[in-house]
Protein backbone atom coordinates (compact mmCIF):
# COMPACT_ATOMS: atom_id res chain seq x y z
CA UNK A 1 0.00 0.00 0.00
CA UNK A 2 2.81 2.39 0.93
CA UNK A 3 4.66 1.47 -2.27
CA UNK A 4 1.62 2.30 -4.41
CA UNK A 5 1.16 5.62 -2.63
CA UNK A 6 4.80 6.53 -3.28
CA UNK A 7 4.42 5.72 -6.98
CA UNK A 8 1.30 7.90 -7.23
CA UNK A 9 3.07 10.82 -5.54
CA UNK A 10 6.06 10.50 -7.88
CA UNK A 11 3.76 10.50 -10.93
CA UNK A 12 1.99 13.65 -9.69
CA UNK A 13 5.36 15.31 -9.06
CA UNK A 14 6.72 14.60 -12.53
CA UNK A 15 3.49 15.66 -14.24
CA UNK A 16 3.46 18.92 -12.29
CA UNK A 17 7.12 19.65 -13.04
CA UNK A 18 6.94 18.83 -16.74
CA UNK A 19 4.49 21.37 -18.09
CA UNK A 20 4.09 21.25 -21.87
CA UNK A 21 6.17 23.89 -23.68
CA UNK A 22 4.24 26.55 -25.56
CA UNK A 23 0.99 25.85 -23.73
CA UNK A 24 -1.03 28.05 -21.40
CA UNK A 25 -0.13 26.83 -17.93
CA UNK A 26 -0.52 29.93 -15.75
CA UNK A 27 2.15 31.55 -13.65
CA UNK A 28 1.72 29.19 -10.74
CA UNK A 29 2.05 30.14 -7.10
CA UNK A 30 5.32 30.56 -5.29
CA UNK A 31 4.73 28.52 -2.20
CA UNK A 32 1.51 27.43 -0.58
CA UNK A 33 -0.36 30.27 1.12
CA UNK A 34 -3.27 29.88 3.52
CA UNK A 35 -4.72 33.01 5.08
CA UNK A 36 -4.02 32.87 8.78
CA UNK A 37 -6.60 33.81 11.38
CA UNK A 38 -6.24 37.49 12.32
CA UNK A 39 -5.40 37.92 16.00
CA UNK A 40 -8.48 38.44 18.18
CA UNK A 41 -10.91 37.63 15.36
CA UNK A 42 -13.25 34.72 14.66
CA UNK A 43 -14.27 33.27 11.32
CA UNK A 44 -17.85 33.85 10.14
CA UNK A 45 -18.70 31.36 7.41
CA UNK A 46 -20.76 32.39 4.40
CA UNK A 47 -24.48 31.79 4.56
CA UNK A 48 -28.03 33.03 4.09
CA UNK A 49 -30.51 34.37 6.62
CA UNK A 50 -33.72 36.35 6.97
CA UNK A 51 -32.53 39.92 7.52
CA UNK A 52 -34.72 42.36 9.39
CA UNK A 53 -36.78 42.68 12.54
CA UNK A 54 -38.38 39.52 13.92
CA UNK A 55 -40.76 41.55 16.03
CA UNK A 56 -43.01 44.53 15.39
CA UNK A 57 -41.20 47.85 15.44
CA UNK A 58 -41.53 49.84 18.64
CA UNK A 59 -42.30 52.84 16.46
CA UNK A 60 -44.85 51.16 14.21
CA UNK A 61 -42.63 51.49 11.12
CA UNK A 62 -43.87 49.62 8.05
CA UNK A 63 -41.04 50.54 5.67
CA UNK A 64 -38.30 48.12 6.68
CA UNK A 65 -39.29 44.60 5.64
CA UNK A 66 -37.60 41.27 6.34
CA UNK A 67 -35.60 39.95 3.42
CA UNK A 68 -33.79 36.68 2.64
CA UNK A 69 -30.15 37.60 1.99
CA UNK A 70 -26.74 35.99 1.57
CA UNK A 71 -23.35 37.19 2.76
CA UNK A 72 -19.81 36.09 1.98
CA UNK A 73 -17.43 34.77 4.63
CA UNK A 74 -15.47 37.24 6.75
CA UNK A 75 -13.45 37.65 9.93
CA UNK A 76 -14.87 39.63 12.86
CA UNK A 77 -13.43 40.89 16.13
CA UNK A 78 -14.36 38.58 18.99
CA UNK A 79 -15.35 41.53 21.21
CA UNK A 80 -15.87 45.24 20.90
CA UNK A 81 -12.70 47.29 20.47
CA UNK A 82 -11.22 47.98 23.90
CA UNK A 83 -9.57 51.09 25.35
CA UNK A 84 -6.27 49.20 25.47
CA UNK A 85 -6.31 48.31 21.76
CA UNK A 86 -7.38 51.77 20.70
CA UNK A 87 -4.54 53.24 22.76
CA UNK A 88 -2.11 51.45 20.45
CA UNK A 89 -3.50 53.64 17.65
CA UNK A 90 -3.31 56.80 19.77
CA UNK A 91 0.30 56.11 20.79
CA UNK A 92 1.27 55.30 17.19
CA UNK A 93 -0.09 58.68 16.09
CA UNK A 94 1.74 60.36 18.99
CA UNK A 95 5.05 58.74 18.01
CA UNK A 96 4.72 59.51 14.31
CA UNK A 97 3.91 63.16 15.05
CA UNK A 98 6.91 63.38 17.36
CA UNK A 99 9.14 61.88 14.68
CA UNK A 100 7.93 64.31 12.03
CA UNK A 101 8.13 67.32 14.31
CA UNK A 102 11.55 66.64 15.79
CA UNK A 103 13.77 64.33 13.77
CA UNK A 104 12.63 65.25 10.27
CA UNK A 105 12.76 68.90 11.32
CA UNK A 106 16.49 68.45 11.91
CA UNK A 107 16.62 68.04 15.69
CA UNK A 108 18.95 65.05 15.61
CA UNK A 109 19.46 65.10 19.35
CA UNK A 110 16.07 63.39 19.62
CA UNK A 111 16.89 60.60 17.16
CA UNK A 112 18.16 58.23 19.85
CA UNK A 113 14.80 58.48 21.55
CA UNK A 114 13.36 56.37 18.74
CA UNK A 115 13.64 52.59 18.47
CA UNK A 116 15.51 50.85 15.65
CA UNK A 117 16.05 53.99 13.63
CA UNK A 118 17.93 54.11 10.34
CA UNK A 119 18.58 56.92 7.92
CA UNK A 120 15.45 56.00 5.94
CA UNK A 121 13.18 55.85 9.00
CA UNK A 122 9.71 57.28 8.55
CA UNK A 123 6.77 58.38 10.73
CA UNK A 124 5.12 55.07 9.83
CA UNK A 125 7.88 53.02 11.49
CA UNK A 126 9.05 55.39 14.23
CA UNK A 127 8.48 54.34 17.83
CA UNK A 128 9.55 56.47 20.77
CA UNK A 129 11.91 54.71 23.14
CA UNK A 130 10.28 55.81 26.37
CA UNK A 131 12.63 55.33 29.32
CA UNK A 132 10.02 55.82 32.01
CA UNK A 133 7.28 53.30 32.74
CA UNK A 134 4.81 56.15 32.60
CA UNK A 135 6.10 58.49 29.87
CA UNK A 136 3.31 61.02 30.44
CA UNK A 137 4.87 61.83 33.83
CA UNK A 138 8.50 61.26 32.91
CA UNK A 139 11.23 63.28 34.65
CA UNK A 140 13.53 62.86 31.62
CA UNK A 141 13.89 66.40 30.25
CA UNK A 142 14.22 65.34 26.61
CA UNK A 143 11.19 63.08 26.84
CA UNK A 144 9.29 65.88 28.54
CA UNK A 145 10.26 68.13 25.65
CA UNK A 146 8.65 65.73 23.21
CA UNK A 147 5.56 65.30 25.34
CA UNK A 148 5.08 69.05 25.68
CA UNK A 149 3.86 69.04 22.09
CA UNK A 150 0.69 67.29 23.24
CA UNK A 151 -0.16 69.69 26.06
CA UNK A 152 -1.27 73.28 26.32
CA UNK A 153 -0.69 75.73 29.13
CA UNK A 154 -3.62 76.27 31.43
CA UNK A 155 -5.06 75.50 34.81
CA UNK A 156 -7.94 73.13 35.34
CA UNK A 157 -10.12 72.67 38.42
CA UNK A 158 -7.39 70.60 40.09
CA UNK A 159 -4.73 73.24 39.57
CA UNK A 160 -2.85 71.33 36.86
CA UNK A 161 -0.86 73.75 34.72
CA UNK A 162 -0.45 71.57 31.62
CA UNK A 163 -3.49 69.88 30.14
CA UNK A 164 -3.57 67.20 27.46
CA UNK A 165 -4.71 68.67 24.14
CA UNK A 166 -6.75 66.03 22.26
CA UNK A 167 -6.68 68.19 19.15
CA UNK A 168 -2.98 67.43 18.67
CA UNK A 169 -3.60 63.74 17.91
CA UNK A 170 -4.28 64.07 14.18
CA UNK A 171 -4.28 61.20 11.69
CA UNK A 172 -4.22 61.80 7.93
CA UNK A 173 -5.25 59.16 5.43
CA UNK A 174 -6.49 58.75 1.87
CA UNK A 175 -8.99 56.52 0.10
CA UNK A 176 -10.33 55.98 -3.42
CA UNK A 177 -13.92 57.07 -4.08
CA UNK A 178 -15.11 54.00 -5.96
CA UNK A 179 -18.68 55.31 -5.77
CA UNK A 180 -17.63 58.23 -7.98
CA UNK A 181 -15.77 55.94 -10.38
CA UNK A 182 -18.90 53.78 -10.74
CA UNK A 183 -21.12 56.67 -11.92
CA UNK A 184 -22.33 56.08 -15.52
CA UNK A 185 -20.98 59.44 -16.70
CA UNK A 186 -17.51 58.48 -15.37
CA UNK A 187 -17.23 55.11 -17.13
CA UNK A 188 -13.67 54.44 -18.25
CA UNK A 189 -13.29 53.78 -21.98
CA UNK A 190 -10.77 50.95 -22.59
CA UNK A 191 -10.71 51.68 -26.33
CA UNK A 192 -9.37 55.21 -25.86
CA UNK A 193 -7.68 54.62 -22.52
CA UNK A 194 -9.40 57.65 -21.01
CA UNK A 195 -12.44 58.91 -19.15
CA UNK A 196 -15.26 60.82 -20.92
CA UNK A 197 -14.58 64.54 -21.55
CA UNK A 198 -17.35 65.55 -19.13
CA UNK A 199 -16.25 63.17 -16.34
CA UNK A 200 -16.28 64.88 -12.94
CA UNK A 201 -16.01 63.73 -9.32
CA UNK A 202 -16.88 65.12 -5.88
CA UNK A 203 -14.15 64.37 -3.35
CA UNK A 204 -13.16 65.52 0.12
CA UNK A 205 -9.94 67.28 0.97
CA UNK A 206 -8.47 68.24 4.35
CA UNK A 207 -5.68 70.57 5.42
CA UNK A 208 -4.47 72.46 8.49
CA UNK A 209 -4.85 76.22 8.62
CA UNK A 210 -3.77 78.15 11.73
CA UNK A 211 -3.87 74.94 13.74
CA UNK A 212 -7.46 74.16 12.70
CA UNK A 213 -8.52 71.23 10.48
CA UNK A 214 -10.31 72.50 7.38
CA UNK A 215 -12.53 69.97 5.60
CA UNK A 216 -13.87 70.80 2.16
CA UNK A 217 -15.73 69.08 -0.65
CA UNK A 218 -14.45 69.92 -4.11
CA UNK A 219 -15.51 69.17 -7.68
CA UNK A 220 -12.66 67.85 -9.76
CA UNK A 221 -12.32 66.91 -13.43
CA UNK A 222 -11.68 63.15 -13.75
CA UNK A 223 -8.59 62.57 -15.87
CA UNK A 224 -6.77 59.77 -14.02
CA UNK A 225 -7.31 57.49 -11.04
CA UNK A 226 -5.52 59.88 -8.71
CA UNK A 227 -8.41 62.32 -9.17
CA UNK A 228 -10.64 59.82 -7.32
CA UNK A 229 -8.60 60.12 -4.11
CA UNK A 230 -10.07 61.85 -1.06
CA UNK A 231 -7.99 63.08 1.88
CA UNK A 232 -9.13 63.16 5.51
CA UNK A 233 -7.49 64.52 8.65
CA UNK A 234 -9.12 63.23 11.84
CA UNK A 235 -8.60 64.02 15.52
CA UNK A 236 -8.49 60.49 16.87
CA UNK A 237 -8.48 61.03 20.64
CA UNK A 238 -11.81 59.90 22.20
CA UNK A 239 -14.25 62.54 23.43
CA UNK A 240 -14.32 62.21 27.22
CA UNK A 241 -16.73 65.08 27.83
CA UNK A 242 -19.68 63.17 26.35
CA UNK A 243 -20.21 61.47 29.72
CA UNK A 244 -21.24 64.89 31.05
CA UNK A 245 -22.76 66.31 27.89
CA UNK A 246 -25.10 63.39 27.16
CA UNK A 247 -26.12 62.76 30.77
CA UNK A 248 -26.68 66.08 32.48
CA UNK A 249 -27.87 66.14 36.10
CA UNK A 250 -25.89 62.92 36.56
CA UNK A 251 -22.54 62.61 38.34
CA UNK A 252 -20.30 61.01 35.72
CA UNK A 253 -17.14 63.04 36.37
CA UNK A 254 -15.03 59.93 37.27
CA UNK A 255 -15.85 58.37 33.90
CA UNK A 256 -15.09 61.62 32.11
CA UNK A 257 -11.67 61.96 33.76
CA UNK A 258 -10.45 58.37 33.82
CA UNK A 259 -12.40 56.10 31.44
CA UNK A 260 -9.91 56.12 28.58
CA UNK A 261 -6.66 56.85 30.44
CA UNK A 262 -6.85 54.66 33.56
CA UNK A 263 -5.52 51.06 33.24
CA UNK A 264 -8.48 49.84 35.28
CA UNK A 265 -10.64 50.44 32.19
CA UNK A 266 -8.17 48.85 29.74
CA UNK A 267 -10.47 45.94 28.83
CA UNK A 268 -13.63 48.05 28.68
CA UNK A 269 -15.07 48.98 25.26
CA UNK A 270 -13.74 52.25 23.87
CA UNK A 271 -16.50 54.86 23.50
CA UNK A 272 -16.70 58.53 22.61
CA UNK A 273 -15.61 57.86 19.03
CA UNK A 274 -17.34 59.14 15.94
CA UNK A 275 -17.95 56.95 12.91
CA UNK A 276 -15.20 58.92 11.17
CA UNK A 277 -12.71 58.11 13.95
CA UNK A 278 -13.61 54.43 13.71
CA UNK A 279 -12.99 54.60 9.95
CA UNK A 280 -9.57 56.15 10.56
CA UNK A 281 -8.73 53.33 12.99
CA UNK A 282 -9.67 50.71 10.38
CA UNK A 283 -7.39 52.39 7.82
CA UNK A 284 -4.50 52.47 10.30
CA UNK A 285 -5.06 48.82 11.30
CA UNK A 286 -4.88 47.81 7.63
CA UNK A 287 -1.57 49.62 7.18
CA UNK A 288 -0.23 48.08 10.40
CA UNK A 289 -0.98 44.58 9.08
CA UNK A 290 0.30 45.16 5.55
CA UNK A 291 3.57 46.70 6.77
CA UNK A 292 4.38 43.53 8.72
CA UNK A 293 3.30 40.87 6.19
CA UNK A 294 4.77 39.96 2.78
CA UNK A 295 1.30 39.42 1.31
CA UNK A 296 -1.26 42.17 1.83
CA UNK A 297 -4.61 41.20 3.27
CA UNK A 298 -8.09 42.57 2.76
CA UNK A 299 -8.78 45.91 4.40
CA UNK A 300 -9.98 46.07 7.97
CA UNK A 301 -13.30 47.90 7.96
CA UNK A 302 -16.56 48.39 9.78
CA UNK A 303 -19.12 45.63 9.12
CA UNK A 304 -22.09 46.27 6.88
CA UNK A 305 -25.49 46.15 8.55
CA UNK A 306 -26.13 42.73 6.96
CA UNK A 307 -22.77 41.30 8.08
CA UNK A 308 -23.30 42.54 11.62
CA UNK A 309 -26.81 41.09 11.87
CA UNK A 310 -25.79 37.77 10.30
CA UNK A 311 -22.89 37.48 12.75
CA UNK A 312 -25.10 38.42 15.71
CA UNK A 313 -27.61 35.68 14.92
CA UNK A 314 -24.85 33.06 15.12
CA UNK A 315 -26.50 30.82 12.55
CA UNK A 316 -29.87 30.83 14.35
CA UNK A 317 -31.91 32.51 11.66
CA UNK A 318 -35.11 33.40 13.49
CA UNK A 319 -33.67 33.94 16.96
CA UNK A 320 -34.67 37.21 18.58
CA UNK A 321 -31.37 37.65 20.47
CA UNK A 322 -27.75 36.55 19.79
CA UNK A 323 -27.90 33.78 22.41
CA UNK A 324 -30.63 32.07 20.38
CA UNK A 325 -33.60 32.49 22.71
CA UNK A 326 -36.53 34.87 22.84
CA UNK A 327 -35.91 36.06 26.40
CA UNK A 328 -33.28 38.22 28.10
CA UNK A 329 -32.92 35.86 31.11
CA UNK A 330 -31.61 32.31 31.29
CA UNK A 331 -33.33 29.39 33.03
CA UNK A 332 -31.90 30.57 36.38
CA UNK A 333 -33.32 34.05 35.97
CA UNK A 334 -29.96 35.71 35.27
CA UNK A 335 -29.74 38.43 32.65
CA UNK A 336 -27.79 37.56 29.50
CA UNK A 337 -26.52 41.02 28.55
CA UNK A 338 -25.64 44.44 29.91
CA UNK A 339 -28.64 46.72 29.29
CA UNK A 340 -31.34 48.61 31.18
CA UNK A 341 -33.61 45.86 32.57
CA UNK A 342 -36.13 48.04 34.42
CA UNK A 343 -36.77 51.68 35.32
CA UNK A 344 -33.59 52.95 36.96
CA UNK A 345 -32.39 49.40 37.73
CA UNK A 346 -29.21 49.54 35.69
CA UNK A 347 -27.31 47.26 38.06
CA UNK A 348 -29.74 44.33 37.99
CA UNK A 349 -27.66 42.75 35.21
CA UNK A 350 -24.46 43.23 37.34
CA UNK A 351 -23.42 46.40 35.49
CA UNK A 352 -24.44 50.06 35.61
CA UNK A 353 -22.71 51.62 32.60
CA UNK A 354 -20.16 49.80 30.43
CA UNK A 355 -18.64 46.51 31.57
CA UNK A 356 -15.46 44.63 30.72
CA UNK A 357 -15.80 43.03 27.28
CA UNK A 358 -16.78 39.37 27.30
CA UNK A 359 -18.37 39.59 30.75
CA UNK A 360 -21.37 37.54 29.67
CA UNK A 361 -20.58 33.93 28.84
CA UNK A 362 -20.92 31.91 26.67
CA UNK A 363 -20.49 33.68 23.30
CA UNK A 364 -22.97 33.11 20.50
CA UNK A 365 -22.56 30.14 18.17
CA UNK A 366 -20.06 32.00 15.99
CA UNK A 367 -17.88 32.70 19.05
CA UNK A 368 -18.74 36.41 19.35
CA UNK A 369 -19.22 38.23 22.66
CA UNK A 370 -21.41 41.25 23.45
CA UNK A 371 -23.38 41.29 20.20
CA UNK A 372 -26.22 42.55 22.37
CA UNK A 373 -25.80 45.19 25.04
CA UNK A 374 -22.74 46.76 26.69
CA UNK A 375 -22.21 49.25 23.85
CA UNK A 376 -24.04 49.65 20.56
CA UNK A 377 -21.81 49.39 17.50
CA UNK A 378 -21.16 51.40 14.36
CA UNK A 379 -21.67 49.76 10.97
CA UNK A 380 -20.51 51.00 7.57
CA UNK A 381 -24.08 51.17 6.22
CA UNK A 382 -25.98 54.42 5.81
CA UNK A 383 -29.37 54.66 7.47
CA UNK A 384 -32.58 54.75 5.46
CA UNK A 385 -35.93 53.53 6.77
CA UNK A 386 -36.84 51.68 3.57
CA UNK A 387 -33.34 50.44 2.69
CA UNK A 388 -34.46 46.78 2.54
CA UNK A 389 -36.51 47.50 -0.58
CA UNK A 390 -33.50 49.06 -2.34
CA UNK A 391 -30.54 46.80 -1.58
CA UNK A 392 -29.48 43.58 -3.27
CA UNK A 393 -30.13 40.19 -1.69
CA UNK A 394 -26.40 39.37 -2.06
CA UNK A 395 -24.08 41.15 0.42
CA UNK A 396 -26.66 43.90 0.86
CA UNK A 397 -25.77 47.33 2.16
CA UNK A 398 -27.14 50.80 1.67
CA UNK A 399 -23.90 52.70 1.29
CA UNK A 400 -23.43 56.41 0.82
CA UNK A 401 -20.08 58.09 1.29
CA UNK A 402 -21.31 61.38 2.75
CA UNK A 403 -19.19 64.35 1.75
CA UNK A 404 -18.31 67.22 4.10
CA UNK A 405 -20.79 69.51 2.35
CA UNK A 406 -23.73 67.07 2.52
CA UNK A 407 -26.70 67.79 4.80
CA UNK A 408 -26.90 65.94 8.13
CA UNK A 409 -29.66 63.58 6.99
CA UNK A 410 -27.15 62.00 4.56
CA UNK A 411 -24.63 61.46 7.38
CA UNK A 412 -26.75 58.98 9.35
CA UNK A 413 -25.07 55.60 9.91
CA UNK A 414 -26.70 52.39 11.11
CA UNK A 415 -26.02 51.44 14.75
CA UNK A 416 -26.78 47.92 15.99
CA UNK A 417 -26.84 45.88 19.17
CA UNK A 418 -28.19 48.17 21.88
CA UNK A 419 -26.20 49.35 24.88
CA UNK A 420 -26.01 49.56 28.65
CA UNK A 421 -28.57 52.41 28.67
CA UNK A 422 -31.09 50.79 26.26
CA UNK A 423 -34.15 48.67 26.91
CA UNK A 424 -34.31 45.06 25.68
CA UNK A 425 -36.00 45.94 22.37
CA UNK A 426 -32.78 47.46 21.00
CA UNK A 427 -30.83 44.27 21.86
CA UNK A 428 -32.70 42.30 19.19
CA UNK A 429 -30.55 41.14 16.25
CA UNK A 430 -32.83 42.66 13.62
CA UNK A 431 -33.37 46.07 15.23
CA UNK A 432 -31.41 49.07 14.03
CA UNK A 433 -31.16 52.72 14.90
CA UNK A 434 -28.79 55.47 13.73
CA UNK A 435 -26.35 58.16 14.75
CA UNK A 436 -24.68 60.92 12.74
CA UNK A 437 -21.20 60.02 11.53
CA UNK A 438 -19.60 63.07 13.17
CA UNK A 439 -21.20 62.54 16.60
CA UNK A 440 -19.77 60.53 19.51
CA UNK A 441 -21.64 58.87 22.36
CA UNK A 442 -20.70 57.15 25.64
CA UNK A 443 -22.77 54.14 24.58
CA UNK A 444 -21.48 53.53 21.02
CA UNK A 445 -18.32 51.59 20.19
CA UNK A 446 -17.27 49.41 17.28
CA UNK A 447 -15.56 46.25 16.11
CA UNK A 448 -13.79 45.51 12.82
CA UNK A 449 -14.29 42.91 10.12
CA UNK A 450 -12.07 41.73 7.26
CA UNK A 451 -13.25 39.95 4.12
CA UNK A 452 -11.98 36.41 3.67
CA UNK A 453 -9.79 35.40 0.72
CA UNK A 454 -10.68 32.01 -0.70
CA UNK A 455 -13.09 29.20 0.03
Amino acid sequence: MKKNLLIILLIIFFVACNKPAGELTGLGTKGFFIESQPYGMVFIKRGSFMMGANDQSAFGSINDKSKETSVEAFWMDETEMTNDKYKQFVFWVRDSIAFRSLVIAGKDEYRMKFKNQTDDASPETARLNWKAKDPWRSKDEEVKGILDMFYYEGTNALGVKKILDPGKFQYKYEWVNYDQAALPQNKYNPNTGSYPPNAKVRVDTSYIENGVIINKTIDRKLVSRKDLISTKIVNIYPDTMMWLRDFQYSYNDPKMRMYFSHPGYALYPVVGLTWEQAQAFCHWRTQLFNSANPIEGQDYRLPTEAEWEYAARGGKEMALYPWGGNYVRDSKGCYLANFKPMRGSFSDDTGTTTMMVGSFYPPNDFGLYDMAGNVAEWTSSSYKESASSLVSDLNPTYQYNAKNSDPDRLKRKVVKGGSWKDIAYFLQCGVKTYEYQNESRPYIGFRCVRSYNGE
